[in-house]
């Protein structure tokens, strides 16, 4: 299944005559490709399957590495920054990969459905996990592939298949895991509507107390269940998504480097300078100069973004 996975990711992208990631007809849906090894790239991953097809793959979370490679796909259960990088890859046998977003709301409906609900293994860190890719999710991701050979049919089919992946992922051997990550309930429920909020504020001050109040924590179990799901403190989270998204916004040429730090919530231009070439290697304007030069404008979501750059 795998080769025929292959053919037919390499088929498509053969069409396309443009580098890659490409956003494909299917919503939710990325085709990767590269000739050649990647230097590290930072992005955010939104709720998705990550399958490679063919190559390997690493992605940092905070403190934590996962290496996934052919036959093997990263699941991604929450929004949370990253640094992803293609580690095999060459003109012979480029890096292949596919993107599928998460509808949780059919996640959810599947689960509701089943008789037997899995325990988690107990084996997961964090938000993100990898698993083996094969058999009936194989087969779906085939299915996907080929159906944009027929666009029409894109509305009618795509709804059923996500709904298949979404059973398969639930009913394989980490079947508990998927639903206790994407599907959070109680106060695992209440963590990620707090790790929503820093998400959908991140250019205002932390205030550890408000989102620990979402979560109804105290705030140093905020802290300490904070870093266990994402691998990074507030702060640390809130800091990469300022910082990717002023790269997004300067990389686009929509803004300076000044404007840009203040749209992201620095009041210190010079600060942001410090802590955005820390992150990324080089000051803001020679970073942005050479990603002009080089590569597409990086986004901040995951959609684009997974291709590393």
């Amino acid at each position: 299944m795998l080769e025929r996975l292959v053919e037919a990711v390499t088929r498509y992208t053969n069409r396309q005559g443009t580098p890659g990631p490409f956003t494909t007809a299917i919503p939710g849906v990325t085709i990767l490709r590269s000739d050649h090894e990647r230097r590290p790239n930072h992005m955010i991953f939104k709720p998705a399957l990550c399958i490679v097809v063919q190559g390997a793959k690493r992605s940092i979370f905070g403190d934590q590495r996962l290496d996934y490679r052919a036959g093997q796909a990263l699941l991604v259960s929450v929004e949370m920054p990253a640094v992803g990088r293609i580690l095999e890859a060459s003109p012979t046998q480029p890096f292949l990969g596919l993107v599928v977003e998460l509808d949780l709301g059919v996640l959810r409906d599947v689960v509701d459905g089943l008789d037997v609900v899995p325990p988690a293994t107990g084996d997961v860190r964090g938000g993100v996990f990898v698993t083996d890719f094969d058999g009936p999710l194989s087969d779906c991701a085939l299915r996907l592939v080929r159906l944009l050979d027929t666009p029409r049919a894109i509305r009618q089919l795509y709804p059923a298949t996500m709904r298949e992946i979404c059973y398969w992922l639930v009913a394989g051997p980490y079947g508990g895991d998927v639903i206790k990550l994407t599907l959070a309930n109680g106060h695992d429920a209440r963590l990620v509507r707090a790790i929503h909020a820093l998400r959908a504020r991140f250019a205002e001050p932390v205030r550890i107390e408000a989102l620990a109040a979402i979560a109804r924590l105290s705030p140093s179990a905020f802290h300490r269940q904070f870093k266990a799901m994402t691998s990074l403190t507030p702060l640390q989270y809130q800091k990469q998504l300022r910082l990717i998204e002023a790269r997004r916004l300067m990389a686009s040429g929509e803004v300076n480097v000044e404007t840009a730090a203040f749209q992201v919530g620095y009041v210190s231009p010079s600060q942001f300078s410090r802590e955005y070439a820390r992150m990324f290697g080089k000051p803001p304007r020679r970073d942005v100069a050479l990603l002009r030069s080089t590569s597409h404008p990086p986004a901040t979501k995951q959609r684009a973004a997974v291709m590393v750059a």
